[in-house]
């Protein structure tokens, strides 16, 4: 069986990963007006993947469906959440306490996507309103900040951001990569399973940051002279905040090259060049990345690699995700 094979496999092999969502999400009629929001994405693509936990903080609080709807109003750091009818009604202190309450509850989960503009769920650029009535798009939501600053590592996006190709890919190859950092630190946490990981996940972080992967790197090189857990902590705090950076175009096309090395005393000229100016078309922008990766794919077939077959860059995630057709 190739390198490919027995990642997709492995992959395959996984049980569900708990992610967090917003429960109007998955269609629960849990809306001010008694409405959802069902996301189809979510719902038929992702749940395949993810096991779902919905919460929905106004009904978690008593508000109810259909209810009076709710606002941001103030200090975009610092707002209330206000009735819009109704200023009296101010559900700030229940929605960040029961933000902080899941917090403690699910912080297994290895990712969550919230829903968009909610003046309670959104992540980013949630509407809050001024004294005067004037908007700004300042605000998070406030069991979303709440949850968010107990849990900055665990991966968080919109559904209205998974839209975008280039978000959507980075989110869920995050949320894959806590999973398997999570499993491994379930088990018995060893210097040797720490370094593997970082070997296994190298050139994922090369297309993110290569001045990261090398810090990281320098962080694994004192397993043996400093104190195993804090330095995990560490690293993992490292690991996930540069995979929040986009991979672009240009990184990609350099951790591909480092591929193509491994293949220079196997390929003849012919392929060589294919593969260059395969690797050269993609970084200009003229095809996708599942096209170069599609013939290492191949070439790593015939020419097995036994340090390749070790790492994710080329099945970082379920290949039915098509999340690269589109980068």
């Amino acid at each position: 069986m190739t390198g490919a094979s027995k990642k997709v496999r492995e992959i395959q092999a996984l049980e569900k990963i708990p992610v967090g969502v917003s429960g109007c999400l998955l269609g629960e009629q849990v809306r001010f007006d008694g409405g959802h929001k069902r996301d189809a994405y979510i719902v038929g693509t992702l749940a395949k993947y993810f096991a779902f936990i919905p919460v929905c903080p106004e009904m978690a609080i008593g508000m109810g469906a259909p209810r009076e709807p709710i606002r941001l109003v103030g200090d975009p750091d610092r707002p209330r959440a206000l009735g819009v009818r109704t200023e009296k009604l101010d559900v700030t202190e229940s929605l960040r306490n029961y933000g902080v309450s899941m917090a403690e509850q699910l912080g297994h989960l290895c990712g969550y996507i919230f829903k968009r503009a909610s003046p309670s769920c959104g992540m980013e650029r949630v509407k809050v309103y001024s004294e005067k009535g004037m908007p700004s798009n300042k605000g998070v939501g406030i069991y979303a900040r709440a949850f968010m600053e107990k849990h900055p590592l665990i991966p968080c996006e919109e559904e209205g951001r998974l839209g975008d190709p280039v978000l959507r890919e980075n989110f869920i190859q995050r949320v894959f990569v806590m999973h398997r950092w999570r499993n491994m630190a379930a088990s018995r946490l060893t210097r040797a399973k720490l370094v593997d990981f970082h070997t296994r996940h190298k050139y994922i972080v090369m297309a993110h940051n290569q001045t990261a992967y090398k810090r990281m790197g320098q962080l694994v090189s004192k397993v043996g002279s400093e104190p195993l857990r804090p330095l995990a902590e560490r690293y993992f705090a490292e690991l996930m905040s540069t995979l929040k950076l986009k991979a672009t175009r240009k990184r990609h096309a350099n951790v591909l090259l480092h591929l193509l090395g491994y293949l220079k005393h196997n390929l003849d000229t012919a392929d060589k060049e294919e593969m260059m100016d395969t690797i050269s078309v993609y970084s200009h922008g003229e095809i996708p990345i599942i096209v170069p990766i599609t013939l290492f794919k191949h070439h790593f077939r015939r020419y097995p690699n036994p340090y390749i077959e070790k790492q994710y860059y080329l099945t970082p995630h379920p290949q039915e995700l098509m999340l690269r057709n589109l980068l």
